[in-house]
This record gives C-alpha cells, sequence and structure tokens, in this order.
C-alpha cells in the first residue's frame, strides 16, 4: 500500500467514521489500529519485519523508563539506547558501503530511518528532563507508528506529537475540510510536477554519458523541482490526513528555494531532519561553542551523518560534506556579500544546491562529477524522446511549475488552505473540482508512464 492508492484512502475514511464515533477517551484505539494495519500492508504482511518493529519499539519504551528512574546512569542507559536502536541501521549502510549493493537479500522493515531517529530523540529528550517516560505502550506504540508519517517524515518529537494522538478531539469541519485542501494539494505536487519531472531525470542521469550542456542543465534543475515537489507532497498529504483527525504535524518545508544562503537553505529544507541533527548531533558535540575550528569540525560531522543516514554510498557523504563546505565559506565570505540584491543571492545558493543534489542523484561518485563537469560542454539536439517525455508533457509541468511558484509566493503571506476555507462554498467547489479533474486528466500516471513511490520512502 503506498500513500496515493484508492486503498489507502478508503482506510482513511473508515478510520475517520470510527474515530468519530467512539467515546473520546478510546479514539487514540482507533489511530493504533489503522496504524498497525498500515505498517501490515505496507510491510506486506512479513511477520518477522512486524516483529522487529514491536521489539524495536517495546525496547525503546522499557529503556525510556529506565533512564527516567535512574539517578547516576543516565548517561551509560542513554549510550546503550541508542546503540541498540541504531545498530540495524548502520549495519545496513555497512552492507552497501562493502556490497556496493550486490546482496539485496537483507529486507529492513519499512520506515526505519525515520522511527529510528524519533525514538532515539525520545530517549535523549528523557535523559535531559525534557519529557517524562511514557508508562503506556499501546500509547507509545502509537507515537512510534502514527501511519501519515512513519514511511517518509516528517520527524515527529515526542513533546509535539504524543499529546495530540492520546486525546481524542471533536470533529471540526473547517479542520477535516483543510485537510483535505491539503491532501488534494499534495497530489498535485506529486502527479502533476513530480512524476511529469522523473522521465527526463532518469533519461539523463541514468544514460548521463549521452547528454551534456542544456540536458544536464535540464536534468538538474528539473531534479530539484521533483525532489521539492516530491518531498513537500508527502508532507503535505502527511498533514492533510492527520488534520482530518484534528491532529497537527509541524511544517517540514520554508520555502527552501527562496534561501539566500546554505544555511538559509538547511533552516528551511527537510526542517524534522535539520533540526533533529542540530540538537541530537551538532549540539552535543559543542555546536559553535569550543572555538572555530571546533565549529567547523562539528558541522562537517553533522552533515557527515546525514549523507550518511540518506544511504551507504560515498556520494551522499561527499554531498555531506559538500554542503559543510558551502556552510564553512560562507562563514568567511566578506560582509558585503550580504548586501547584494536578494534575488541574486537566491540564484546563487540555489545554483549551489542544485549542483549538490548531483552528487545525490547521479549513479555513483564518477558519474557526477561527469554530469557537474557536462554543465559546462556543448551538446548537440536530442529529441523528446530520447528525454522520455514530449512537448505535451513538458508544457504541463511548466504550467503546473508556475502554480507551484505563485502559491509558494502567496503562502509566503498567508496559508492557501487557511485562505480557502473562508470562501463561499460555491468558490471552494469549483477550486476542488479544477484540482480533481487538472490530475485525472494530466496527471503522470496510467499507460505509459512508470508510477512512481515517493523519494523519501526510499531512504
Amino acid at each position: 500500500m503506498s500513500y496515493t492508492a484508492p486503498a489507502y484512502f478508503l482506510m482513511i475514511a473508515v478510520l475517520s467514521v470510527f474515530y468519530y464515533l467512539v467515546p473520546k477517551q478510546h479514539r487514540y484505539l482507533v489511530l493504533l489500529a489503522g496504524s498497525m494495519l498500515f505498517y501490515y500492508l505496507v510491510s506486506a504482511g512479513r511477520t518477522v519485519l512486524i516483529l522487529f518493529f514491536l521489539l524495536t519499539a517495546a525496547f525503546a519504551f522499557g529503556t525510556g523508563i529506565v533512564l527516567e528512574r535512574s539517578n547516576d546512569k543516565k548517561r551509560f542507559i542513554l549510550v546503550i539506547g541508542w546503540t541498540v536502536l541504531l545498530a540495524p541501521l548502520l549495519m545496513n549502510r555497512a552492507r552497501d558501503f562493502l556490497l556496493r549493493g550486490q546482496w539485496n537479500s537483507w529486507v529492513l522493515p519499512v520506515g526505519i530511518s525515520f522511527y529510528t531517529m524519533q525514538l532515539c530523540a525520545y530517549l535523549s529528550d528523557i535523559a535531559g528532563s525534557r519529557i517524562t517516560a511514557q508508562k503506556h505502550f499501546p500509547k507509545f506504540l502509537l507515537f512510534t507508528s502514527f501511519f501519515p508519517q512513519i514511511i517518509q517524515g516528517p520527524i515527529p518529537r515526542y513533546a509535539q506529537l504524543s499529546r495530540q494522538l492520546e486525546e481524542g478531539h471533536d470533529f471540526d469541519e473547517q479542520q477535516v475540510t483543510k485537510g483535505m485542501y491539503l491532501v488534494l494539494g499534495g497530489l498535485f505536487l506529486k502527479y502533476m510536477i513530480a512524476d511529469h519531472a522523473a522521465p527526463v531525470v532518469s533519461a539523463v542521469f541514468e544514460n548521463y554519458a549521452s547528454f551534456a550542456g542544456r540536458y544536464i542543465w535540464m536534468a538538474g534543475i528539473l531534479y530539484s523541482i521533483q525532489l521539492y515537489a516530491d518531498f513537500l507532497s508527502c508532507t503535505t498529504m502527511s498533514q492533510g490526513v492527520s488534520m482530518m483527525f484534528g491532529i497537527r504535524l509541524a511544517d517540514n518545508f520554508d520555502h527552501p528555494y527562496f534561501s539566500v544562503s546554505i544555511r538559509d537553505f538547511w533552516r528551511r529544507w527537510h526542517i524534522s531532519l535539520s533540526s533533529w541533527l542540530r540538537d541530537y548531533v551538532y549540539i552535543p558535540l559543542g555546536g559553535s561553542r569550543k572555538g572555530t575550528f571546533r565549529k567547523y569540525v562539528n558541522l562537517c560531522v553533522t552533515f557527515l551523518v546525514s549523507g550518511l543516514w540518506h544511504g551507504g554510498a560515498v556520494q551522499y557523504l561527499v554531498w555531506g560534506l559538500y554542503h559543510a563546505g558551502l556552510q564553512i565559506a560562507e562563514s568567511i565570505l566578506p560582509e558585503r556579500y550580504s548586501r547584494l540584491p536578494v534575488i541574486l543571492r537566491i540564484l546563487v545558493t540555489d545554483l549551489l544546491v542544485m549542483i549538490g543534489w548531483f552528487f545525490f542523484r547521479a549513479q555513483g561518485l564518477r558519474a557526477a562529477a561527469v554530469m557537474i563537469l557536462g554543465l559546462f560542454r556543448r551538446s548537440g539536439a536530442v529529441s523528446w524522446s530520447e528525454l522520455g517525455t514530449d512537448g505535451y508533457d513538458m508544457a504541463v509541468l511548466a504550467v503546473s511549475c508556475l502554480i507551484l511558484l505563485w502559491a509558494g509566493l502567496r503562502q509566503r503571506k498567508t496559508s492557501l488552505s487557511n485562505e480557502l476555507v473562508k470562501k463561499p462554498l460555491a468558490v471552494r467547489w469549483a477550486v476542488c473540482l479544477c484540482l480533481i479533474f487538472a490530475i485525472l486528466i494530466f496527471g503522470a500516471y496510467g499507460s505509459g508512464f512508470d508510477p512512481q513511490d515517493f523519494i523519501y520512502g526510499g531512504f
């Protein structure tokens, strides 16, 4: 089951009915049942993976209680807890490094990258006396498995999410309506932008030696757009589904391609991951408190961790160090750089980010280097079919990107879902129907298309 499957939306409809019918004090059980059903389906019923997930949750639950009751061994218990939780993920990354994907029989539980960080943060917050340990295992299991975000984030903090999950919420028509708008918006981002860009990106990145010049530029720009639209789509849909149950998930993106620096970009891109790395890696290492050199070392270590989290390959580590190096370079730039026109600084930042994405997407470090050098080579003409698309689909993508740009500029002032819910009923229906028909008629799916899974689901 995926987040765009009809069965997923049917499950949400059924859960919603049960959620608002049962007594408020038991509504968390409906969410728990839905979360476990979803996890069973998305794991294809593989009992070993489901048991592994349940044992991991039970271990974190017990460790949290022990941590809270301990007075003088918190650090030791926390290290043990982190080690056990991180071991499967680190072993998988080590396997990827050593075998380079040649052995694929080792299958990890779905969402392990996300719930591992979630549980590590939970234990650290208990050790730091920022929260108290949950003593009710079903409620803790719901926090660990909450279905709208377990596969691809955002990565929630216990203090932000637990109370919302545990307390029953009254039916709020406006909230449910806003949630539906967000789901529609997420589907638009996925089918009208991300999946329309995907064929060109795949054609160029997977046959990089055949392309140069403007086609590498096209692939780089479209991959930047694809990533953003895909990530924003899954986050928006997660927020929308959660809102239907009265639960608010934190924003994960804040218009990152409007950033004026790389540091600003990382305050806006995948916010839950960036803030996790800051709070549980960078600051514990000493942050900027121990001098400039140590600050730079801590920054490099933090971004190496980010690269390792994304995948067990050298290119991800290079991508992490690339961003660390850019932030270090920015910190020593002359002050007059900050006085340059904002639009110029945005364009420079977006260009540097795009170059970094070559390391992220290319088929290895050598391929990334060849593609970056290919940006500055002349190219001959190729047909649309060689790029895996046609003029019609590129026109749909261009118009959709303009709509996304308009929405991004508009949302810097106000939330579109909040604005739409205040409009007359006829206007709201017209907007929704236009979105639905646009997705059904122009969306990248069906015959001739390769359905694309959400990119972050692969991490």
